[in-house]
């Protein structure tokens, strides 16, 4: 495959996360009233299925290194594309929640698998580099994903931005089928074995670099899912933001995260992966800390919530691409595995912030602001004290079991 091919792939298989997420934003508010149902219920919808999209990444990650990453991703998307339809024509929040949540185990399978093809084919250092490429076309998809599923709410309903849904996967699965090529060289036969596998899993958790990077992926991405939680609430229905509106705000975030992106990979040049990650960190405290004091000093204005967060999205833009590729760099015969387990950390931060948000939404800007400004503080906390420290890890113990 060119490199050209590879970004691509890449692209899709992130960006089919935030097509899942932030499509439906602009029409949550409107398909929890439809359904009748509460607003804690409405976020519920977002909060299983990353949930699931978390859980499911320990399965599928062993299952790639097993097999491969080719046949986990044809039978991933072809399940996302069958719970999507069944969103779409959910005739209640009970069933949309299961439908979503099936359709986030589905969605696993693409973004752990994007992960571990990075490590499968570059180099740690060549790695971060390519991640950055890769999320910065996931930074695309995002960027259209919220004007578009606010035009399809305003013309066609709710339903509509969730339909939308099934024929992004079915471009995906035919480009994955026509195009991609296997990139795990030697299968483990002995991957899925439980003592290997909990060796493997063992050996994972005991490195620093693992948690350090890991860490910095999963706090970062709980400012973000803060603020896709609650923000479609605050906007729409506390400052009378127009769906249509609300996507292009989603939009503008976007585009601040696409900088971040492309910062990052000027930085990894000039600086290396530390001092990056390091400078990133700086963004997020700023932009988190403003976030909070704005709230408290009464200024509640949508430029007061969207001029911090921007702030905050460029230091996501840089801790993400470093975050994701360097949680798994460590591990060449266990990519799959150490992919899972990062993205499963991810999620279990989104589902406990999403519990979280639907017991302190009060109709005021207060819980977005404080949440953004916990997550700013923690993720310059990990980028400074844990990534700034991080040593070199223990050999990746995996071709030995392989070869038993």
């Amino acid at each position: 495959m060119s490199s050209g091919l590879i970004v691509v792939i890449l692209s899709l298989l992130l960006g089919i996360q935030p097509i899942t997420t932030d499509l439906y934003l602009p029409a949550l508010p409107a398909m929890t009233e439809a359904l009748g149902a509460p607003v804690a219920m409405g976020q519920l919808t977002l909060s299983a299925l990353l949930l699931a999209f978390g859980a499911s990444q320990l399965v599928w990650g062993p299952l790639s290194d097993r097999f491969g990453r080719r046949p986990i991703l044809l039978i991933g998307l072809s399940l996302y594309m069958v719970a999507a339809v069944g969103s779409a024509f959910a005739g209640s929040m009970v069933q949309l929640v299961i439908w979503r949540a099936l359709q986030g185990a589905a969605m696993g399978a693409s973004v752990m698998c994007a992960r571990a093809i990075v490590r499968d084919l570059y180099t740690p250092e060549a790695a971060a580099r390519a991640m950055s490429k890769g999320l910065s076309g996931l930074g695309v998809i995002a960027f259209l994903s919220a004007p578009l599923g606010g035009l399809l709410a305003d013309w066609f309903g709710w339903r509509a931005t969730l339909l939308v849904l099934a024929v992004f996967g079915a471009g995906v699965l035919a480009t994955v089928m026509l195009r991609f090529e296997e990139t795990v060289r030697e299968p483990n036969p002995r991957a899925l074995n439980p003592g290997v596998l909990v060796s493997v899993w063992a050996h994972i958790l005991s490195q620093h670099a693992f948690w350090s990077f890991a860490l910095l992926a999963a706090a970062t991405y709980g400012g973000l899912f803060t603020f896709l939680a609650a923000s479609s609430f605050v906007l729409i229905e506390i400052h009378g933001v127009s769906r249509t509106g609300y996507g292009f705000w989603m939009a503008s975030m976007c585009a601040a995260y696409l900088l971040g992106t492309f910062m990052c990979r000027r930085w990894l040049i000039r600086h290396g992966i530390r001092r990056t990650v390091a400078i990133g960190g700086g963004f997020s405290i700023v932009g988190g800390t403003l976030f909070g004091l704005l709230a408290l000093a009464g200024v509640h204005s949508v430029w007061a919530i969207m001029l911090p967060h921007y702030l905050f999205m460029i230091g996501h833009g840089v801790h993400q691409p470093c975050g994701q590729s360097g949680s798994v760099a460590p591990f060449p015969r266990s990519a799959g595995a150490a992919s899972a387990m990062g993205g499963f950390l991810m999620m279990v931060v989104a589902f406990a912030m999403g519990i979280w948000l639907g017991r302190a939404m009060d109709g005021t800007v207060f819980p977005l602001a404080n949440g953004m400004w916990f997550w700013g503080v923690l993720t310059a906390a990990v980028a400074w004290l844990l990534v700034g420290r991080t040593v070199d890890p223990a050999p990746d113990p995996a071709p030995a079991d392989a070869r038993r």
